[in-house]
C-alpha cells in the first residue's frame, strides 16, 4: 500500500505501536503521527477542531492518505470511572465521553475523508470497542463509554456511505483491539483471562493484519482484533 498513513493518538500506547509498525513496515511513502502529548505542528487534540484542521492540512500537503487510524479513547480519568448503574450517571463525566469517544473522532473523519485518493482502497479505521455493541451487550453498565462507542460506530456507518461518494473503493471500520496493557484498561487488568492481555506491539500487528484482509465490501463494520466481525 503506497501513499501515506495517518495515526491519530500517536501519543498513546496502541496509536504510539501502530505508527512504529508502520514505520518498521515501510509500506507507505509518509507516516504521520499525531497526538495530543505531542509537541508543535505533531499536535492533535480531539477537544480543539483547530489542531485536527492543522493536522489534516499538514497532511494535505504530501502523499494522499491511504491509511488513516484514528487511535483513540476516554474509559477513565483522575477519580472518574466508569459507570456501574445508572445511579452513578453524570453529565458532565458522561459528556466528556461523548466529546473524546463520538465527536473527536468525527471531527477527525470531517477533516481528513476529503484527503482520501479517488482511486484504490483507501482504509479509515477508527478504534471502538466490543462493549460498545448493541446488539452484544449482555451485561449493562459503564452507559457513558457504551453510549458513546456505539454513537462512534454509527458514526461510522454513516463515514463508510459518505466516503465511497468521493472514493467509490474506500473501506471505513471500526475496530476492537482487544483488551490491551496500557493506561486506559489498568484498573481493569486484574478480570483479564490469562493469554487475552496484549502487549501494545502485539495488539497493533494484530489490527494491521484485519486491515489488510479488508475489502470493499467490509466498509461500515466493525471487527475485533481477531478479524471476526462484531454486531453494531
Amino acid at each position: 500500500m503506497s501513499g501515506a498513513a495517518v495515526v491519530i493518538g500517536a501519543s498513546g500506547a496502541i496509536g504510539g505501536a501502530l505508527e512504529s509498525a508502520l514505520l518498521e513496515e515501510g509500506a507507505h511513502e509518509k507516516v504521520w503521527g499525531f497526538g495530543r502529548s505531542r509537541s508543535g505542528s505533531d499536535r492533535l487534540d480531539l477537544l480543539d477542531e483547530a489542531s485536527i484542521a492543522a493536522a489534516a492540512a499538514r497532511a494535505s500537503a504530501g502523499p494522499a492518505p491511504t491509511l488513516v487510524l484514528i487511535a483513540t479513547g476516554l474509559l477513565h480519568e483522575g477519580e472518574r470511572m466508569p459507570e456501574r448503574g445508572f445511579k452513578d450517571v453524570d453529565a458532565e463525566w458522561m459528556a466528556r465521553s461523548y466529546a473524546v469517544n463520538a465527536i473527536g473522532p468525527a471531527l477527525v473523519l470531517k477533516h481528513f475523508l476529503p484527503l482520501l485518493p479517488k482511486s484504490g482502497e483507501p482504509v479509515v479505521a477508527t478504534l471502538s470497542a466490543r462493549v460498545g455493541s448493541i446488539g452484544d451487550n449482555s451485561l449493562g453498565g459503564w452507559h457513558g463509554y457504551r453510549a458513546s462507542k456505539a454513537a462512534l460506530n454509527m458514526l461510522v456507518r454513516n463515514a463508510a456511505i459518505e466516503a465511497k461518494r468521493q472514493s467509490p473503493r474506500a473501506i471505513v471500520i471500526g475496530l476492537h483491539p482487544g483488551t490491551v496493557d496500557s493506561a486506559l484498561s489498568k484498573p481493569f487488568q486484574g478480570s483479564v483471562a490469562a493469554g487475552s492481555l496484549f502487549a501494545p506491539d502485539r495488539a497493533a500487528l494484530q489490527l494491521l493484519d484485519v486491515i489488510e484482509e479488508l475489502k470493499p465490501k467490509d466498509s461500515g463494520k466493525l471487527f475485533a482484533w481477531d478479524g471476526t466481525e462484531i454486531p453494531f
